[in-house]
Parts: structure tokens; sequence; C-alpha cells
């Protein structure tokens, strides 16, 4: 038989972890009061201290960078790779964690260590925002100071006046690496965003982020090209963009249109939602 792997982990834990792709045996020590708590995702972090329950966070995920206090906390690594490892060296009490999150090997190391691993609804218009707060209310236990802020931020959106008379078709670009464009089609953040902004989302033809053909960027044609405002590998110079054969024909580039906004702030739906519709608003049509 070959031996059940071990790994160091905290005292509060024990785990045999994965043989041959199946899990063999956990255990888990008493159940306390959910005090130390992981969060996952840049949204669910932002809501958490939106809550005033940030001293119950004992770390967080590399996407989780607002506030800039998130910094001193430890990082269990991206929201899509996390390792068991990485996130049982934190002994988290309680896991709470944005949709899409995993891989679904390591939600099941937590399920079968008992640990509650609880996914948050993802959505992208006015009513996803309220939800996504709550939920992360009820999972800390506080669904009063939940149902407050989600009312607050509610009113928020309500209060946008971001209606357009001549709408400005955005294109969101989300990479360009290899020369290739990477946009957003419908049912993302970035088409909810452009929404509440008042704009029209270019790329209808499928959902998600895909790569777009040299004839495809031609025919959606944007007026404004819509990036997040970041460094490193994805990064691209304006003058790089427009020197881009596809983009290079359309509206967005005969006017050198483009807005670049913070990630988290910009795709997050979170509670600086309100915030980031009316930052791209103004970018798209002035103050005025």
């Amino acid at each position: 038989m070959i031996p059940a792997l071990k790994f160091n982990f905290p005292a509060s834990l024990t785990v045999l972890a994965i043989v041959m792709g199946s899990l063999v045996t956990t255990a888990k020590a008493d159940d306390v009061p959910a005090d130390r708590v992981l969060s996952i995702g840049g949204s669910v972090t932002e809501i958490v201290y939106a809550l005033g329950e940030q001293d119950r966070l004992i770390a967080r995920d590399t996407t989780s960078s607002y506030p800039a206090a998130t910094a001193g906390l430890p990082d269990v690594g991206y929201m899509r790779a996390l390792s068991p490892e990485g996130i049982l060296s934190v002994d988290p009490q309680l896991i709470i964690a944005e949709d899409g999150s995993g891989p679904p090997e390591t939600i099941a190391v937590m399920e079968a260590a008992d640990i509650p691993f609880i996914t948050v609804p993802d959505g992208y218009d006015r009513a996803a925002v309220g939800a996504k707060i709550r939920a992360v209310a009820d999972a800390l236990g506080v669904p009063e100071k939940g149902e407050a802020l989600a009312l607050e931020v509610e009113a928020q959106l309500a209060a946008l006046d971001t209606a357009a008379v001549n709408p400005m078709r955005v294109m969101f670009i989300l990479s360009t690496q290899g020369g290739r464009i990477m946009a957003s089609g419908d049912n993302t953040a970035a088409q909810g965003i452009i929404e509440l902004a008042g704009g029209i989302n270019a790329v209808t033809e499928f959902e998600g982020y895909k790569p777009l053909t040299d004839e495809a960027i031609t025919a959606a044609n944007p007026d404004v090209i819509v990036m997040m405002d970041r460094g490193g590998d994805h990064s691209v110079l304006d003058s790089d963009l427009w020197a881009n054969p596809a983009i290079s024909t359309t509206s967005a580039a005969q006017s050198q249109s483009i807005v670049r906004i913070d990630g988290l702030l910009l795709l997050g739906f979170g509670p600086r939602t309100p915030e980031a519709a009316m930052q791209l608003h103004t970018a798209l049509y002035g103050d005025g």
C-alpha cells in the first residue's frame, strides 16, 4: 500500500491528504466561533472591511488588494489556483470565497477537514451588489450590518445619473498578449459596469472573455476602449495598442479614446461599484 502523504499543518488540524487523487482521512478540533476568517476574492475582502469585521481576517488571496491594510495580511495565493497547504497553513475557521475560487480539489480538502467554505454568488448588475454584501455578512454572522451596508450601496446605485442620449460603444480589453485582443462579451463584470456607466458593450457575440479576430474587432468598432490600469506582462502602451492593425480601424483609435481604471474597482462589484460606475461614466462623457 502507498502510504498517505502527511503535511505539517497547525495543531488544530490533522489532515491526511491525497493519495492517488483520493482523500484518505480528515479530522478537526472542537468547533469554535469563526474568529479566524480567510477571505478569497477582492470584493469579498472589501466587503469584510466595509462591514467593520476586518479584525477577524487572518489572511487573504492575491486579488485582495483593497483597502491598503490588506497588504499586512498573509497571502494564500491566487483565488483560482489555491493550494490546501497554503490555506491550512493559516489555520482558518471559516473561508468566504468569490464564485469561481478553487480548484475543486482544494475545496474538497477543506470540506473534508470540516472547514466551512462558503461561496458567495456573483452577478453583474445592481441587484447583485446588494446580494453579495448580504451573503458575506450572513457568512460572518452579522446580517444586520450587511442589510445596512447593502441598503446604503443600493441607494447610491439608484441615485446614479448615468443615462446618455448617445451611448458610447465600449470595448473592454482584458489583455493583448501575443498581439491577440482578449475582449469581454456578454455576462461579464466588464459588460455590467459598462452598462451601469451608461455605455453599450461593443462585443455581444459570445459570453465571457475570448480572443477576437481582426474582423470581429473591425465590426465591433468601439468608440472607446477600456482596460484595467495595471503593469507587468498584461500592460500595453497606448501607442502599441493603436498600432494594432485591427484596432487601428476603429473609431476609438481614430480619436485615441482609451480609459484605464483599477481592475478591482472597475470589475469587483463590491461596495465601491457606485464609485466605479460614476468614474467610468465621467471618463466616457465628461463632467457635464
